[in-house]
């Protein structure tokens, strides 16, 4: 009986245990997380985990690989978006509208020459067809009269009306050929389309019967379209080329700015060609010779020698005072 009343005593007084005790004898059921990296320390104190110089290089790498990538794809669809806008106009029905999307183009070459990723990827815009510049040049402004037929009431009204293009004033033909020569002295490959589209007959026909605005723009761009391009070479001396430079040159009637512009072209194309045995018109010295004389000949090939040492600024202010010197001698005789 004693034995039985000592136990409920017991029993009763585990029962009555301070549950603040009980709450320090018991384990935690949440412990904080244990960062491994910290050494032990709770996850959640906030601190970053230590860094090392060649993760830290790493991120930089990657972080700079990402911006360039962002830079070129900015920059490529720049590039595309001016070639649709500028191509889109030059392709229309009016000649106002043809001008304004050359002067684009021209605007966007300006910009594309002074970077070289620009010109790399402009480069690469002309492989895509709907991007190529020369072909639009070519097949709209700088096409031959006979592809625009005249107007006529039947083409107006007839049945199957003909779609009639606007001609192209002195204006947009001299926008263009800006708009060809930059671009075959950025893209040699250019050069070599344009041949296709039969080039220089087309310029040295714009040299015949275009006005002055014209005919400077022709000259330049007959320069770009010969440098290192043998088969467009050949075909400027088959198109008698040099002969109708001549003429210009020597016609005293002729607006006197545009002769010194001839005697530049002479100046920079026989210099170009000086020493090269293999190009299609290394005989130019002999033609110069029958159409100047030999001693306007004799001048003309000393003066194609100024100065190539010379940076760009001087070199042009010398070919100036080279041309006139020509252009003196010429009227000397």
């Amino acid at each position: 009986m004693a034995r039985t009343q000592n136990s409920l005593s017991i029993n009763r007084t585990k029962g009555h245990e301070n549950p603040k005790e009980r709450s320090s004898k018991s384990p935690d059921m949440n412990p904080k997380p244990i960062s491994p990296v910290s050494g032990g320390e709770p996850s959640g104190s906030g601190l970053p985990p230590p860094s090392s110089p060649e993760t830290d290089a790493a991120a930089e790498a990657v972080v700079s690989d990402l911006v360039t990538s962002l830079g070129r794809r900015r920059l490529y669809r720049e590039v595309t978006v001016a070639l649709r806008s500028g191509l889109r106009e030059a392709r229309a029905d009016f000649s106002f509208l043809r001008a304004r999307g050359l002067r684009g183009l021209i605007k966007f070459l300006q910009s594309v020459a002074c970077s070289d990723e620009s010109v790399r990827l402009f480069r690469h815009s002309q492989t895509i067809p709907e991007l190529q510049v020369i072909p639009v040049l070519f097949q709209n402004t700088l096409s031959s009269t006979k592809d625009n037929p005249s107007v006529t009431l039947d083409l107006v009204f007839g049945v199957d009306p003909v779609k009639i293009n606007s001609p192209a004033t002195d204006n947009e033909v001299s926008l263009a050929l800006r708009v060809l020569e930059g671009c075959c002295l950025m893209y040699s490959r250019c050069a070599s389309q344009a041949q296709k589209f039969k080039a220089i007959k087309v310029l040295v026909n714009i040299l015949s019967i275009r006005g002055e605005l014209a005919q400077a723009a022709c000259l330049d761009a007959l320069i770009s379209l010969m440098l290192d391009s043998s088969i467009n070479q050949k075909d400027f001396d088959e198109c008698h080329g040099l002969e109708r430079v001549a003429d210009i040159l020597k016609d005293e009637d002729v607006d006197e700015n545009i002769r010194l512009k001839c005697g530049e072209f002479l100046l920079i194309l026989i210099g170009h060609v000086h020493g090269k045995e293999n190009s299609p018109i290394a005989h130019i010295h002999e033609d110069i010779k029958q159409l100047f004389g030999e001693k306007c000949a004799s001048l003309i090939w000393a003066a194609s020698q100024f100065g190539s040492t010379l940076d760009p600024d001087q070199r042009q202010t010398a070919l100036q005072i080279q041309a006139r010197r020509v252009l003196e001698s010429l009227e000397i005789q």
